[in-house]
């Protein structure tokens, strides 16, 4: 979980576009980051196993 001033901080608009960091709407981590979804790998996997993300299951082969 990133600090409340971190991801306060990335919610501001930077002075420079190039700055910008995107992070996880849900826990605010800013690596691992799926673009598609707006969340990172572990809150993905979290809910993708709960059923929650549409259209998305489990592989196996």
């Amino acid at each position: 979980m990133a600090k409340q001033s971190v991801i306060a901080r990335s919610q501001k608009k930077p002075k420079f576009s190039t700055r910008k960091k995107n992070r996880c709407f849900r826990c605010g981590r800013g690596k691992a980051y799926m673009r598609d979804f707006d969340l990172c790998r572990i809150c993905f996997r979290e809910l993708a196993n709960e059923g929650k993300i549409p259209g998305v299951r489990k592989s196996s082969w």
